[in-house]
């Protein structure tokens, strides 16, 4: 088994960073193309990266080459999810038959943190905290057994566990103090946990001893972009490319970039050339970083700049200035033939010499076609104040169960505010209750009828405000210029929110309201609520 490229995967998947899991993994695979580890850790990246036919064909090829549990549950969860129940059901038959066999040899420390692993990923707490805790009294020399205990308890949504995890990464550093692996992991806790200064020390310490441990870098970037510390921040979470060797895996790719064909953007002049630019992380990502294609092109006048957008997105990237054309990500691949550089979005605030005072704050920098927002005009209540709403992300974010509210219900101290509708945007997740809301808390439901973006901006367009979770709606609301109330958890909030502030400067309209202690929504909702109220006494 390529031990040390699975670990490289496994914790781009644990930084939270499932494109670089999958160039990663892929990378790996060419090298190793029987190792049913890494086939299985870059479907659990595809997953995770809205891939669900890579995902699919990576599991099934774990399967053919060594059965086991971590590619059987999550297929099964994949296809249940498309619908296909009863071959969901054949795999979950599957994943039982391996852990009767384990219920046969109890004391096999492999069998059980690798089923640990697997019940971690499908979010079943209790039981992974549970397969590692055996397989760590059975070997507790074991650094890595300390390692994933501690991911387990960092990742419990009800807080008291933080001590136990952070007591587990120094064990697994005092056993092997030659893998940066548990000390970057370490940091990125004490980071959580606010204490920030503690957290640098730790990541300096990690990157120092291993520069290539790609997550280090990420961890460490990610903490400094949230101090305010941009253009070294940025540069450390750029190193995950910088890692990778010169025949590279380009996102979405499946091989390396044959020679003469596009070469990855570093800073490189650009008068004359033709560049592709590559989003590859999620749909929030997409939103804020769009903004940089008109800033590239003043800045180092490329020829010719193509977007490519995922599906949803599409249509309303259109209205962003600065690409020459806009393409599908699907059709990214055969288009690298025809450009000279291609570039990663999130790279561009680097490349474009980004600081604190110079974020390009201009908004709107997106538009909603005018035929969009009058064929949803209708559908909108006639209020004086129209506020809407979305209180749950994507349920397979890496942090879904701190940044997600338990419920709608929660929200129930804001119908108390007289003359406000509150309409629903709420798509997926929590859309149920969106349409079928708690007694006493009138609510037009429209999430279920958006189909993308487009429509979802077209709504935006006509609501006074927007009152989010940490999600893709909030920074649409931003992009669009929209006024937004952001509601974010105390326990692994997202860098790009800084520390300590009530605004943003991505985001002029945007305002923050941040948990006092991890878990209490309902200080963050009473403040919301006088806010809403002081509010539509002004307006």
């Amino acid at each position: 088994m390529a031990i040390d490229a699975l670990d490289r995967v496994l914790d781009a998947l644990d930084s939270g960073d499932p494109a670089l899991a999958w160039r990663l993994g892929t990378q790996a695979l060419q090298a190793a193309p029987d190792d049913a580890a890494l086939w299985s850790a870059c479907g659990i990246a595809a997953r995770l990266g809205e891939r669900p036919d890579d995902a699919e064909r990576c599991w099934r090829r774990a399967l053919a080459l060594q059965p086991d549990a971590l590619a059987t549950h999550h297929l099964a969860s994949l296809l249940r999810a498309q619908g296909r129940d009863d071959e969901a059901l054949a795999c979950y038959q599957a994943a039982a038959a391996y852990r009767s066999a384990l219920a046969l040899q109890p004391d096999d420390v492999a069998a059980l943190t690798n089923l640990g692993l697997v019940l971690e990923q499908l979010r079943r707490l209790d039981e992974a905290e549970a397969c590692q805790r055996r397989a760590l009294a059975l070997a507790p020399g074991l650094a890595d057994l300390h390692n994933h205990l501690a991911g387990v308890l960092a990742r419990r949504p009800d807080a008291g566990h933080e001590a136990e995890a952070e007591r587990h990464y120094c064990e697994a550093m005092r056993l092997a103090p030659q893998d940066a692996r548990h000390r970057s992991n370490l940091g990125a806790l004490l980071y959580d946990l606010g204490r920030v200064q503690e957290a640098e020390q730790m990541l300096r310490a990690a990157v120092a001893q291993a520069p290539g441990l790609a997550s280090a870098q990420i961890n460490l970037g990610h903490l400094l972009l949230s101090v305010g510390r941009l253009p070294e921040g940025f540069a450390h979470a750029a190193q995950s490319y910088a890692l990778l060797p010169p025949a590279a895996v380009v996102p979405g790719f499946p091989e390396p970039v044959p020679p003469g064909v596009a070469r990855q953007w570093t800073g490189q002049p650009l008068q004359g050339q033709r560049l592709l630019v590559w989003p590859e992380q999620g749909h929030g990502d997409q939103l804020q970083f769009c903004r940089y294609l008109q800033l590239v092109r003043a800045q180092h006048g490329p020829a010719q700049i193509t977007y490519a957008s995922t599906a949803s997105l599409l249509g309303l990237m259109r209205s962003v200035a600065g690409a020459d054309r806009h393409i599908a990500l699907q059709e990214a691949p055969a288009a690298l033939a025809t450009h000279d550089f291609w570039v990663p979005l999130q790279n561009l605030p680097l490349l474009c010499g980004t600081r604190l005072e110079t974020i390009p704050a201009e908004t709107p920098y997106l538009w909603p076609a005018p035929a969009d927002v009058a064929r949803w005009a209708p559908r909108l209540p006639p209020a004086p104040l129209r506020v809407g709403l979305v209180w749950r992300g994507n349920p397979r974010h890496d942090n879904d169960a701190e940044r997600s509210l338990p419920g709608l219900a929660t929200l129930a101290p804001l119908w108390q505010v007289p003359g406000v509708a509150f309409v629903s945007l709420q798509k997926w997740a929590g859309e149920e209750e969106g349409r079928q809301p708690p007694a006493g808390q009138p609510l037009e439901h429209l999430g279920s009828a958006i189909v993308d973006f487009s429509d979802s901006a077209a709504i935006l367009a006509q609501l006074d405000l927007l009152i989010s979770v940490d999600t893709a709606g909030c920074h649409l609301a931003g992009a669009l210029g929209r006024p937004c109330w952001v509601l974010l958890p105390a326990y692994r909030v997202d860098w790009r929110w800084l520390r300590g502030r009530a605004d943003t400067p991505w985001y002029p309209r945007t305002r923050l309201f941040r948990q006092d202690r991890r878990g209490d929504w309902a200080g963050v909702v009473e403040q919301v609520r006088q806010a809403l109220v002081d509010w539509r006494q002004r307006r």
